[in-house]
């Protein structure tokens, strides 16, 4: 059963939509991109799967999006909703051991960033946005180096670049695929459901 809530953050009303897990302790939070919001092709796709795997899913909506802008709030606005939103959800489900936060673009960034913070087994990053088009000099790099297991789901003609694998960090590059990762959203899912499969997160 879905449950959809509004909480007051620090930064204005967040939204989330929470699928509790039905036969596993594990809770995959997801965020949007930055002009974008949680009905985007690949979170759908991965909610899907997990939440046909057994997990939970919540799809997480930062305030700016909830009061209609679309121009993104600065980073320690984001991280700092999420961060609340996320001691929200453990609240209401304490019987959840394992909770995995990741996100697309702008969201896969916040995930990372806060990711020790709120106390995340693990991290999933779509389209992670490794640099601005055409600025490889500006590289977020660092914001990946959690110590956590990481997921990295990259197309290979992404203009924001594609991030290069490390310790923990395991990236997937999909052919043809560009920023918004539409081209195959059921097969971005796979991969998410079978790296969360060997983690341990899934039966």
């Amino acid at each position: 059963m879905r449950h959809d809530d509004e909480i007051d953050t620090p930064r204005g009303r967040a939204r989330f939509r929470f699928h509790p897990p039905t036969g596993g302790a594990t809770v995959l939070v997801l965020g949007h991109g930055a002009g974008g919001d949680v009905d985007a092709p690949d979170l759908t796709a991965v909610r899907d799967a997990v939440r046909d795997a057994g997990a939970g899913v919540a799809l997480v909506t930062q305030p700016y999006r909830v009061a209609g802008r679309r121009a993104p709030a600065p980073a320690g606005h984001l991280d700092e909703a999420w961060t609340t939103l996320l001691a929200e959800l453990r609240r209401r489900a304490p019987q959840v051991r394992d909770w995995v936060v990741g996100g697309r673009s702008s969201g896969a960034r916040v995930a990372c960033r806060t990711a020790v913070a709120t106390g995340a087994a693990g991290v999933v990053a779509l389209a992670f946005p490794l640099h601005p088009p055409g600025r490889p000099e500006r590289s977020r790099a660092g914001e990946l180096l959690t110590g956590l297991p990481t997921l990295v789901v990259n197309g290979d003609r992404d203009p924001f670049g594609v991030p290069e694998p490390g310790p923990g960090i395991e990236v997937v590059v999909r052919p043809g695929q560009r920023h918004d990762l539409r081209g195959d959203p059921a097969g971005t899912a796979v991969v998410v459901r079978d790296w969360l499969r060997v983690n341990g997160w899934l039966s």
